[in-house]
C-alpha cells in the first residue's frame, strides 16, 4: 500500500464514520502529528513514509491527535474520533516512518567499506537501525550491479519522488545508492563493445551483454552525479563535499557554513587537493581544536611557523591530550611501509619523525600559551 492509498482510504473511512465534511489534506497532518512532527511539511524535509512490517507505535501521539483536530477547527466529537481511531489505522496498515539522516548514514557506513569516504561516523540507533533493515539489506553494497535488487523497490521509488519534490536529503541518498564501481573494478573491454555498439555496431552474444553490462554503469554513474549535483545545489552539505571530493567543485569552501558536522581532517584533505591552502590552514585549526594532534603537527610545521605562541599552544595542548610532540619518534618498518614484525624478518627500514624544535617563549607569552592549550582542553573534554 502506497501512503497516498492509504490516505485515500482514510479519507473516506472518516467520510463514513464522522458525520461532518473532512478534508484529505488533514489526513497527511495527522499523520505527521501522529510520528511526532508538527507539520506534514517538515515530516517530508526530513523522512519519508513507507508501508513495512515494522510500525513505530502512535498510541502515545492520542493527546497530540487530538489537539490537532481541534486546532484544524474540527468539534471535539471529531478529534475523539481521530484519537482513538486513527494509531489504529495506521497500525493495521503497517504505516512506517524512516529518517532520512539515518538512512544516509547507513549508506555512507556501508559504502566507507569500499573506500567511497573515510568520514567517521556516529553508530545509528539499534531501534532505528532495526528499521533500516528491512529497506536495506545488512550485507549490501551499492557497488554490486544491480543495487535495486536489495535495496526495497518501495524505497527507492519515495526517495525518487521525495526527490522530485526537491527534498535535498532525498537526492543525495539516491547518489549514494548509484554510486559508482571503482574505476580499477569495472570490467576492462566492455567500454570497447558499449561504443561499437553505439556507432551502430549490430553485436551478439557475449559482446553484447558486455555492452549492456556496461551501459547498465554509465547509467549508473549518471544518476549518482545527477543526483550528487542536485543534493548540492538544495544545499546538502555531505553532497558538497563529495563534490569537492570527486568532482573538484569548489562550492563547499565557497559558502558560509557554522555548526558543522564534518571530519576537518577529510575535508583539510580535499582542500588541499583543490589547493585551497587558507582553507586547508582553516580545517587544520579546527581539527586541532578538537583534539587531532595530527592536525597540531602540520600547523607546527607548515602553517603556523611565524606565530611562535600559537605552536607552543599546540605543543601544550598535545602535552594534555598524551602526546609530546617535542620528543622524536622513530620506529622500525618493512620496505612496503608496514610495521616491523620480527617472526616475519627481512630488512629493517626506520620511519617516523623527529621531534619538533621551538624557540622559547618569554614568560608571559608561556603562561598565555598554556592558558588557550588548557581552555582548548577543557572545551574537547
Amino acid at each position: 500500500m502506497t501512503i497516498k492509498t492509504f490516505v485515500f482510504d482514510t479519507h473516506q473511512y472518516c467520510q463514513t464514520h464522522i458525520a461532518a465534511p473532512f478534508k484529505r489534506t488533514h489526513i497527511y497532518e495527522l499523520l505527521a502529528t501522529a510520528f511526532g512532527y508538527n507539520s506534514f511539511a517538515v515530516l517530508n524535509s526530513q523522512s519519508i513514509l513507507l508501508p513495512g512490517d515494522q510500525v513505530h507505535s502512535c498510541i502515545q501521539q492520542s493527546k497530540s491527535l487530538h489537539k490537532r483536530c481541534l486546532d484544524l477547527g474540527y468539534p471535539t466529537a471529531v478529534a475523539d474520533f481521530i484519537a482513538t481511531q486513527f494509531p489504529i489505522l495506521i497500525e493495521q496498515k503497517r504505516i512506517n516512518i524512516l529518517l532520512l539522516s539515518d538512512l544516509i548514514l547507513k549508506l555512507r557506513q556501508q559504502l566507507s567499506y569500499r573506500g567511497y569516504s573515510d568520514w567517521q561516523e556516529e553508530d545509528i540507533d539499534e531501534s532505528e537501525d532495526e528499521n533500516l533493515e528491512q529497506w536495506v539489506d545488512k550485507d549490501w553494497l551499492p557497488f554490486h550491479d544491480e543495487p535495486q535488487d536489495l535495496i526495497s523497490q518501495e524505497l527507492l521509488k519515495t526517495l525518487e519522488d521525495a526527490a522530485t519534490r526537491g527534498n535535498a536529503s532525498a537526492h543525495y541518498a539516491l547518489a549514494l545508492i548509484h554510486s559508482p564501481v571503482d574505476a580499477d573494478e569495472r570490467s576492462p573491454g566492455f567500454d570497447y563493445w558499449y561504443n561499437q555498439e553505439k556507432s551502430g555496431r549490430v553485436l551478439t552474444g557475449v559482446e553484447k551483454e558486455w555492452a549492456e553490462q556496461y551501459a547498465f554503469t554509465v547509467a549508473k554513474d549518471q544518476k549518482y552525479e545527477h543526483h550528487l549535483r542536485e543534493a548540492g545545489r538544495l544545499g546538502n552539505e555531505l553532497a558538497l563535499i563529495d563534490l569537492a571530493d570527486f568532482f573538484d567543485d569548489p562550492t563547499f569552501f565557497e559558502q558560509s557554513r557554522s555548526g558543522l558536522d564534518h571530519d576537518p581532517l577529510k575535508v583539510a584533505e580535499i582542500a588541499e587537493k583543490l589547493d585551497r591552502y587558507q582553507d586547508v590552514h582553516s580545517w587544520l585549526t579546527v581539527a586541532a581544536e578538537n583534539g587531532e594532534t595530527e592536525a597540531m603537527l602540520r600547523l607546527i610545521e607548515e602553517f603556523d611557523q611565524g606565530n611562535l605562541q600559537r605552536c607552543w599552544t599546540w605543543i601544550y595542548l598535545a602535552e594534555l591530550l598524551g602526546t609530546d610532540l617535542t620528543k622524536d619518534n622513530f620506529y622500525a618498518i618493512h620496505e612496503d611501509g608496514s610495521d616491523y614484525d620480527d617472526d616475519v624478518g627481512g630488512p629493517m627500514y626506520v620511519d617516523g619523525r623527529e621531534g619538533v624544535r621551538l624557540e622559547s617563549l618569554g614568560q608571559e607569552d608561556d603562561v598565555k600559551a598554556r592558558k588557550k592549550a588548557q581552555e582548548l582542553f577543557e572545551a574537547i573534554q
